[in-house]
């Protein structure tokens, strides 16, 4: 089945770990942030506004809607401003964010599986979201980790993939990918 695969490209957000608690919990941190920082800003929203106001973004700017960190920092910087609070609030708030959304636990058989697969095949990872391997630890056991902010498409576009497969030096049928999500994986 995987004959002349030379390459295996994982997904990171519920592949790797499961995201949807860690999400949850660095979107609290930042609230708690904002509560201290910027009660202002805090006093008009909760998570859940936040999150309508980084979907209206996406909506409103096609072309970025794939960079997670570009949506989440400008529709803070925007409601930050429309709050009377400074715009770099965005940037602090984010930074709290980031801090704790790459506060992840791997699933059990992550770290064996991929030492055993790193001895057959490079490995690679790409994303839709914004975990940063070099802050939860596993930059090393990647040849290339990509994400949709960087390349400038999300999953499932084609050229996201072929991305992946051009930085690693192979052709994309040299490669295959891991990943939860039927639809973008």
């Amino acid at each position: 089945m995987l004959d002349g695969i030379s390459a295996l490209c994982f997904d990171l957000d519920d592949t790797l770990w499961e995201v949807g608690g860690v999400i949850a919990k660095a979107d609290a941190e930042v609230m708690q942030f904002l509560e201290r920082r910027y009660p202002r800003l805090a006093g008009r929203h909760n998570v859940e506004s936040l999150r309508a106001a980084r979907t209206r973004l996406a909506r409103a700017e096609p072309d970025r809607a794939h960079d997670m960190t570009w949506l989440r920092t400008e529709s803070l910087r925007r409601l930050a401003v429309a709050a009377g609070d400074p715009a770099h609030a965005a940037e602090e708030a984010f930074a709290v964010f980031i801090e704790h959304r790459n506060r992840v636990e791997l699933y059990a058989d992550v770290l064996p599986a991929l030492g055993r697969l790193a001895a057959r095949f490079k490995l690679a990872t790409l994303s839709n979201g914004n975990a940063d391997l070099r802050r939860i630890g596993l930059q090393s056991l990647f040849a290339v980790s990509l994400s949709a902010g960087e390349i400038g498409v999300a999953k499932p576009d084609p050229r996201a993939f072929s991305s992946v497969a051009d930085r690693l030096g192979i052709a994309p049928r040299e490669m295959a990918y891991v990943g939860d999500d039927p639809l973008n994986d």
